[in-house]
């Protein structure tokens, strides 16, 4: 029987387990309850130990973490979650894993939906396909064709023993080999085309393999599953080095981490001992499997800046994770990338750290060179998130040779830490921020003295602009008339912001590529803060709703009454993202171009704040903070964040 056949047999899910739902029910369960009703456990530590329920043994092996909320046994090499151990003990699907834990739990399904078992029905055949291909992939490496490939392997010192543990493989330079065996399996070249593993010419021609003449390396989704492909080429004039499989339903570059399923599994086995292990992020595939040789939990984005998504990955499995890039130019630009991502959602608990491989060298190269013990030490050797923050504002202001400049970086100091959405953590960073700023500028009290005077003359010349025309008379405060209508414009929604919300509200997973942004800031308009959270709810809690369910669901909320003032805000925005006729991509960069921009304008409005309620006010730090500030209020306010020349050109690439 074909495996098309055999995969037709199966019968299709009508319920999506999405990961919030999943996610909320190990959240209700606590894993030792239920690994203990049939494994004798007792505690050690932070863990629990007990004999191994796959196999038999005197000596317990057997270790579950709830605050991970993994087991882990040593003597069969299992691992898993609390769905996982169900299905290995009692040999459950995965379905009926987790619709008994959900009852237990008392935990309703999501509802039936026949268009969603469909969906559901065609994604695991795709995964069939991918399953399928790693698996030719695998076999090509050890047939003649793929000489050259174990070649390089063997010569970035990679042996043949650890080839199957990361499933690495070989394409051919044939154009249709892969293709060619899959339909002798019962594909179909449109199922290939639509799971990245074919292309299909825009002349209409006949599809061909999208992998050829490259080493592969098979991408995983969390629960270990292969959904998509990177390839390295073997030929040193290829135009693309490194060679990721396209987006498609099974693969989001975005959200996906190389290397996850097998970190998570290290990062159980090096606390098993009490340890808070680390969670390395690295660059490339060689990287992650040279830190998860050394047994070094480890990860890396595909080519791309950390995204939200990603970060709030990582932040679930480990509170605080090593960043570590390498030491060339190309590295640094790299972790700056990721701290002006990951600034804004910082919280207690919640960080990186960063860690630079010397030498000019990649961990790769490191273990290669120096082994497993000398890779270790380097990545252990981290800097805090703060250090690395404030070492780049220090670099891109160059020589603090002038007061102008020394202004400029306390300044961005100050914006960077008005960035952080969480006040405390706010605080503390403006303070450690302009401690370092301090030890580098000892300004003379002479300075501090002639500021604070500039500082009050500024006050008082404002103060008497205000009070008094041009032959000194007051003119008093403003008619009645003035006072209402600046009521009617401190209740308006801002246009850009309401443009921003309207079109979450047509198109709910925008919500996902900024969703900790949005948990901790909102729309940028304090009057859509209550919108903002109701808006997150909504997601949490239905994350399969279309626009339409969407909207009703606000509305029945309370919210009709804002729904409409948003729209009516939003139509005086004219924003393209809002344009029934643009594209997707290009409607999702300028929407996330307008959004940061509002959130910039929230930070340093903060960052104003904070400056003039200094004990001592440095008058020029305040005064280029509101320039800033107003150029920022001045775009948004026309409009010009909502053109798509605004949004950078990376953003209209991706």
């Amino acid at each position: 029987m074909s495996l098309c056949a055999a995969r037709l047999k199966a019968v299709p899910w009508g319920v999506k387990f999405d990961e919030r739902f999943l996610d909320e029910l190990k959240s209700r369960l606590r894993l030792s309850d239920v690994i203990g009703r049939s494994v004798k456990l007792r505690r050690s530590g932070r863990e629990y130990v007990g004999l191994s329920p796959f196999g038999k043994e005197k000596s317990p092996s057997f270790y579950v973490n709830d605050e991970k909320g993994f087991f882990h046994d040593f003597s069969s090499g299992k691992h898993g979650d609390l769905i996982g151990f169900l299905q290995e003990t009692e040999r459950l699907t995965f379905r009926e894993a987790v619709e008994r834990l959900a009852a237990e739990a008392g935990l309703a399904l999501p509802a039936e939906d026949p268009r969603q078992a469909e969906v559901e029905h065609k994604r695991q055949g795709l995964l069939d396909w991918t399953d399928l291909a790693a698996k030719w992939f695998e076999a090509q490496l050890r047939r003649p064709a793929g000489d050259a490939a174990r070649d390089y392997l063997h010569r970035r010192a990679l042996p043949e023993d650890q080839w199957a543990r990361f499933r690495l493989g070989f394409a051919p330079s044939g154009r249709t080999g892969l293709k060619d065996y899959l339909i002798a399996k019962g594909a179909r070249p449109a199922e290939l085309v639509e799971a990245g593993l074919l292309i299909a010419p825009e002349d209409g021609g006949a599809p061909y393999d999208r992998f050829r003449d490259r080493i592969i390396f098979p991408i995983s989704d969390g629960r270990g599953r292969v959904v998509s492909f990177g390839g390295r080429a073997m030929d040193p004039e290829a135009r693309a080095k490194y060679l990721n499989g396209p987006e498609t339903s099974l693969f989001h570059k975005g959200s996906l981490l190389y290397g996850l399923y097998e970190a998570r599994r290290l990062l159980h086995v090096g606390e098993r001992g009490g340890a808070e292990a680390a969670l390395v992020v690295v660059e490339g595939y060689m990287d992650v499997i040279a830190c998860q040789r050394a047994e070094v939990a480890a990860v890396a984005a595909m080519g791309t800046a950390l995204t939200e998504e990603q970060m709030a990955v990582l932040w679930r499995l480990h509170p605080e994770p090593t960043l570590c890039f390498d030491g060339d130019g190309a590295g640094k630009r790299a972790a700056y990338r990721s701290i002006d991502r990951a600034l804004p959602l910082l919280k207690p608990g919640r960080s990186f750290k960063f860690a630079l491989v010397t030498g000019g060298k990649d961990p790769d190269d490191v273990l290669r060179d120096q082994g497993a013990a000398a890779l270790k030490a380097q990545l252990a050797a981290t800097r805090p998130f703060v250090e690395v923050l404030f070492e780049q504002a220090q670099g891109a202001a160059g020589e603090l040779d002038t007061p102008e400049r020394r202004t400029s970086l306390k300044a961005e100091l100050r914006k960077l830490a008005a960035a952080i959405g969480d006040r405390d953590l706010s605080d503390a960073y403006k303070q450690d921020l302009l401690d370092r700023f301090r030890l580098l500028t000892a300004p003379s009290q002479d300075a501090v003295r002639s500021a604070a005077n500039v500082l009050s003359q500024h006050r008082w010349a404002k103060g008497a602009g205000r009070r008094l025309d041009k032959s000194g008379v007051s003119q008093g405060g403003p008619s009645p008339e003035g006072r209402a209508a600046a009521r009617r414009l401190t209740t308006a929604f801002r246009p850009v912001a309401a443009a921003v919300a309207q079109a979450v509200i047509r198109d709910p997973d925008l919500i996902d590529s900024h969703f900790e942004t949005l948990e901790a800031q909102g729309f940028g308009d304090p009057l859509l803060e209550s919108f903002a959270k109701e808006v997150i709810r909504l997601r949490l809690s239905n994350p399969t709703l279309d626009s339409q369910g969407f909207g009703r669901h606000l509305a029945s909320s309370g919210f009709t009454d804002m729904l409409a003032e948003i729209a009516r805000a939003a139509d005086q925005a004219k924003a393209l993202f809002l344009q029934p006729d643009i594209a997707a991509e290009r409607a999702r960069a300028l929407w996330s171009h307008a959004f940061e921009q509002l959130i910039r304008k929230a930070a340093l409005d903060r960052a104003v704040g904070d400056a003039k309620s200094d004990q001592e006010p440095d008058v020029r730090v305040i005064i280029q903070l509101k320039a800033e500030r107003d150029a920022v209020d001045r775009d948004i306010r026309s409009g010009d964040v909502l053109l798509e020349t605004a949004a950078p050109v990376s953003e209209m690439l991706h």
